[in-house]
């Protein structure tokens, strides 16, 4: 075990570089890996913000007589949102105590922890969009308002979204919010086979490959023996295929069944759904990538009247969602 108490501060700046690197390899990053959003690094001197739209053709040709020119096609602009950046920081002390007491497993937990936070607090930001997703706003650990309207104003989970160029509408939640199971998965295929548009009114067809639960062990093994047997899982024999067998990716998202604070929430325990990556318009830009800050000899992190030493933590980061279309939804509560 190291001994703190004979170490130099630029010596306990490399062992807390060294605890920070080996930190940043345990960070959970399911929703960053999971392929549901669209990741984009913002580069620097280039604004705090940013527009997302997407743009609609109309899928078919038009009929061109003898002589005729070539009809221009129909292009429709969906919806557009703007994306904020917000910088999120912690900061922590390293005290002399801790330093000449040898308190080392204090030391490495708070180092740990420190390089989390940011990471940590993209996850949870991002997982509750779906938390709270059946309203247009929610209150943040902070106590601060987030608008997570889509570009139609509505909440990204949501039974009449409209569209820009057509008075037609869809929903994204599934009718009656049962439970994942065989019935539920096939209704939420019927759901994107007649409720998926693009912004003129034409039925597309979408590529859904992703299947989110939360880590609701239920769920999750039910997902798994849909997406995982070999053989209808209700079938007296091996004989009949498992037609849902690796058509989807499971993808476990661990805060979406949580208060805003991080704590459990029941309630949201038996969220699920289906969404496409290809299709994804939920937008995470990086404007700051996370970083932690080491104190230095004589400077305001070397604190000449408490002797701490404080470590730092930034970062930044926008999250937008424009349309609903690439996401289907169930709340697993039964309600109408």
């Amino acid at each position: 075990m190291t001994q703190l108490n004979t170490i130099s501060l630029p010596d306990f700046v490399k062992l807390g570089d060294v605890i920070i690197s080996e930190a940043t390899k345990q960070i959970q990053t399911e929703f960053m890996n999971s392929g549901i959003a669209k990741i984009e690094t913002m580069e620097d001197n280039t604004g705090d913000s940013r527009e997302f739209t997407d743009v609609d053709m109309k899928q078919y040709a038009s009929n061109q007589k003898e002589g005729e020119q070539a009809k221009m096609t129909r292009v429709q602009q969906g919806y557009s949102k703007i994306m904020k950046e917000e910088r999120k920081s912690s900061a922590i002390a390293i005290t002399y105590k801790m330093r000449h007491r040898n308190k080392y497993q204090d030391v490495v937990q708070k180092l740990t922890e420190l390089a989390q936070h940011v990471p940590n607090r993209l996850e949870i930001d991002a997982q509750h969009r779906f938390t709270f997703g059946t309203a247009t706003s929610y209150l943040d650990m902070d106590g601060d308002t987030v608008d997570i309207t889509l570009g139609d104003g509505l909440s990204l989970f949501n039974t009449a979204h409209t569209i820009t160029g057509s008075a037609a509408t869809y929903r994204n939640r599934l009718a009656g919010n049962p439970i994942i199971a065989r019935g539920s998965l096939e209704g939420m295929q019927k759901l994107i086979v007649e409720e998926t548009f693009n912004n003129i009114g034409e039925k597309t067809t979408v590529p859904f490959d992703i299947l989110w639960t939360t880590d609701d062990p239920e769920t999750i093994n039910i997902a798994r023996e849909y997406l995982q047997a070999t053989a209808e899982l209700s079938a007296p024999n091996n004989g009949i295929p498992n037609v849902f067998k690796g058509k989807y990716r499971h993808v476990t998202l661990s805060r979406v069944a949580t208060t805003k604070n991080g704590g459990v929430d029941t309630n949201k325990s038996k969220y699920w759904g289906l969404s496409s990556s290809a299709r994804s318009s939920f937008h995470i830009g990086i404007f700051e990538k996370p970083s932690v800050t080491s104190p230095q000899a004589n400077s305001n992190a070397d604190d000449f009247l408490t002797d701490n030493w404080y470590y730092k933590t930034n970062g930044a980061y926008g999250i937008v969602i424009t349309d609903g279309r690439f996401i289907k939804f169930s709340s697993g509560d039964g309600t109408a």
